[in-house]
């Protein structure tokens, strides 16, 4: 894929109701998207897989919904306060600022003006709590959702009685000051992360980073991301961050080159220490068995939820000649695509709507997928649109349906093939293909 097919996923994604510039009517805010109604329920199940999976299929396994707001010591224990920046350099001409890394020499890259030395920069975004803005009032908006749940630990440990190895799943925003952003939803200041520590005895550590790395690996196998587009990356020694025993990143060959959307870290016990340290409670596990106290490691497998979205959009897009004419097509996998059934009468007919409304109430009855209805436009307008919007089934309700045979036809968004079915076994047709 190249640029250009880039570009054609982006206006698709807009012209088709998955995302929108924010703020657009007022010429939009630089790297910040809105959800628009497909882009919601995509969203939503992308979501839902991953917690399915990572937690309701496992018993190790629980779930924390941890507050946006901490208090600011927090990130004093975790090192941001102090460690989390990026070297900035600022052009003296156009004032825009650049990561240091990623500019050569001391000119410009948009208006080959001089550039400032490089200072730090902090990425947390600061807030104030409270109607008076001082120094005593300053919070941040967190940087990662990991915190949250090591400063719970001891909660969740103690009302669930679990024992190591055991893991505390959480999905929530995350918000990043980033200097350099773009690639459309790849590199955002405001995101949401799907974030699990699992917490082990010391000497596991090696061999659960290892189980982790090869089930998030097998996840986006699962639903449908191409494995030829997918690797691992082992981070160098020289690369790990001072806490790391080993982190490992899963890539993605984007159209604009080949991109980290989920890291599997090895974090030892450095921050359950580290708030155990500052926050003077203790954070260790009791094993009855050995009668010892320890501190677990932890491993971390970390995604993006938009950098996920971004991959199963683009891994499923497709164009294609069909008699002719070009389709377009999101193959997205079945358990992820907004819409599941589309019920479509052949024409906005007086004989053939109502029928199709009837049609429509017993699939949605069935309560298990998100059902559109559409009757606007030719029927092969509208078959193209479900394709683009990645609709795995449409059910056509005809003429024959009405004088003949009480039957509607299912239309397979893949292979483009129908099949005629009583609509007394419709429901029972719909989830033997969707299962």
């Amino acid at each position: 894929m190249s640029a250009d097919d880039m570009e054609q996923i982006v206006s698709l994604a807009k012209r088709r109701g998955f995302i929108f510039q924010s703020s657009e009517i007022y010429g939009g805010l630089a790297s910040t998207y809105d959800y628009g109604p497909y882009g919601v329920e995509l969203r939503r199940n992308v979501k839902e897989a991953w917690w399915r999976e990572n937690v309701r299929e496992r018993d190790d396994m629980v779930g924390l919904d941890a507050a946006i707001l901490m208090d600011p010591e927090v990130w004093v224990a975790s090192g941001h306060v102090e460690g989390f920046n990026d070297p900035l350099v600022e052009c003296k001409n156009c004032h825009q600022r650049f990561r240091a890394d990623h500019v050569e020499g001391k000119a410009c890259p948009e208006c080959s003006g001089e550039l400032t030395e490089a200072r730090q920069f902090n990425l947390m975004f600061k807030t104030t709590l409270g109607p008076v803005e001082e120094e005593g009032s300053i919070a941040y908006l967190r940087p990662e959702t990991a915190q949250g749940i090591f400063v719970n630990f001891a909660n969740v440990q103690t009302t669930t009685r679990r024992k190591p190895p055991f893991g505390i799943a959480q999905i929530g925003k995350a918000f990043r000051n980033e200097i350099t952003t773009g690639n459309f939803i790849f590199r955002m200041r405001e995101f949401e992360q799907m974030e699990i520590e699992f917490f082990v005895p010391p000497e596991e550590g090696l061999s659960w980073h290892a189980h982790w790395k090869e089930a998030r690996l097998a996840w986006f196998e699962r639903f449908g991301v191409n494995p030829r587009k997918l690797r691992m990356r082992d981070h160098d020694p020289e690369e790990l961050a001072h806490y790391s025993q080993g982190t490992s990143d899963i890539e993605y060959e984007f159209p604009f080159g080949w991109g980290e959307i989920e890291g599997v870290a090895h974090r030892g016990d450095f921050d359950l220490r580290q708030h155990q340290e500052h926050s003077g409670k203790p954070l260790t596990y009791f094993d009855p068995e050995k009668n010892e106290h320890y501190l677990p490691h932890v491993i971390e497998p970390s995604v993006g939820v938009d950098r996920a979205l971004l991959t199963f959009l683009v891994d499923a897009y497709e164009e294609e000649e069909v008699r002719d004419e070009k389709r377009t097509v999101l193959r997205l996998h079945k358990d992820l695509a907004p819409i599941k059934v589309a019920v479509l009468p052949l024409s906005r007919n007086e004989k053939l709507v109502p029928k199709a409304r009837e049609v429509l109430d017993i699939v949605r009855g069935n309560g298990a997928w998100f059902v559109e209805y559409d009757d606007a436009q030719s029927i092969g307008r509208r078959y193209r649109r479900q394709d683009e919007i990645g609709t795995p089934l449409c059910v056509t309700v005809d003429f024959q349906t009405v004088e003949e045979d009480n039957a509607v036809t299912i239309r397979d968004r893949d292979t483009m093939e129908q099949i005629r079915v009583p609509i007394s076994n419709l429901l029972t047709s719909l989830s033997d293909q969707l299962s």
